[in-house]
């Protein structure tokens, strides 16, 4: 039901884009915990002051609006003092331009268009552009490693296999069933692994990276879905890196570039 002033329609507006926010925070952060505390935030700004749905008449643009002034005005996404590889993400994010990756995700895994992107981050077309190609050269030039594909299609397998060939990693191998993939975690360790939920045998993608994550537990992990919101509901450990299904070339370069910029990932119970 309606009220009159529409809050309670602004309000299922705004659940159904929220497992996105989650996502995108989630992947600024590197963190589950830091992504969901940002977008937290952004809610409690809202329920005191919604004048920018007012103003914004695209729900899921004005969201992500008030995302970036919260964002934009908190500074660094993780402790100056952090250890680790969180520490050694945040030395080397002092490195890249301001906005770079935010316009870089917001363009690719959150598919915005330049001029939308231009809305939430208040800046103009031209420099929306400026930031997406500044933050492709940036991080692809930052990071680099192994990368173990978990993929039960052949197709879909050497597709990604070549995507991250072509930023300059190498591919460990390609595992279709969860035995398969947690032998070959063993025999190849990886930097990172980008794994399908479900796989040939009817096993699952996420009980076969919880396998390696047992004696690789800071491995980086980018699940790839049909059905995103699924695993985005806040209920449990989820993943801080997701694709949805059909994904396209730019939405793995990005994910897989934030992934290894990063280097750490929570554990994904089934």
């Amino acid at each position: 039901m309606t009220t009159t002033d529409g809050t309670a329609d602004l309000s299922d507006r705004i659940a159904s884009e929220l497992p996105y926010l989650r996502r995108y925070a989630r992947a600024l952060t590197g963190s589950q915990t830091s992504g969901d505390n940002y977008a937290v935030a952004t809610l409690e700004t809202i329920l005191e002051d919604r004048s920018v749905f007012d103003a914004e008449p695209r729900t899921r643009v004005a969201l992500y609006k008030c995302f970036h002034a919260i964002w934009g005005s908190a500074g660094a996404p993780v402790p100056e003092d952090e250890g680790g590889s969180m520490g050694r993400a945040q030395a080397i994010m002092k490195t890249l331009g301001p906005n770079t990756r935010e316009a870089l995700l917001l363009s690719t895994v959150e598919e915005f268009s330049i001029e939308e992107i231009a809305t939430i981050m208040e800046v103009d077309r031209d420099e929306v552009r400026h930031l997406i190609a500044t933050a492709r050269s940036d991080m692809e030039a930052s990071t680099s490693g192994r990368i173990m594909v978990i993929e039960d299609e052949p197709i879909i397998a050497a597709d990604l296999s070549a995507i991250v060939e072509e930023l300059g990693h190498s591919v460990t191998g390609v595992a279709r069933t969860r035995q398969e993939a947690v032998e070959l975690g063993a025999s190849e360790r990886p930097d990172l692994i980008l794994a399908d939920i479900q796989l040939a045998d009817n096993s699952s993608g996420i009980d076969a990276v919880n396998d390696i994550l047992v004696a690789m537990p800071d491995m980086p992990v980018i699940f790839i879905t049909a059905f995103p919101e699924r695993l985005l509901t806040g209920n449990r450990p989820e993943p801080a890196f997701l694709i949805s299904k059909p994904y396209k070339e730019d939405q793995v370069q990005s994910a897989v570039s934030q992934a290894m910029f990063f280097a750490s990932t929570e554990t994904l119970r089934a």
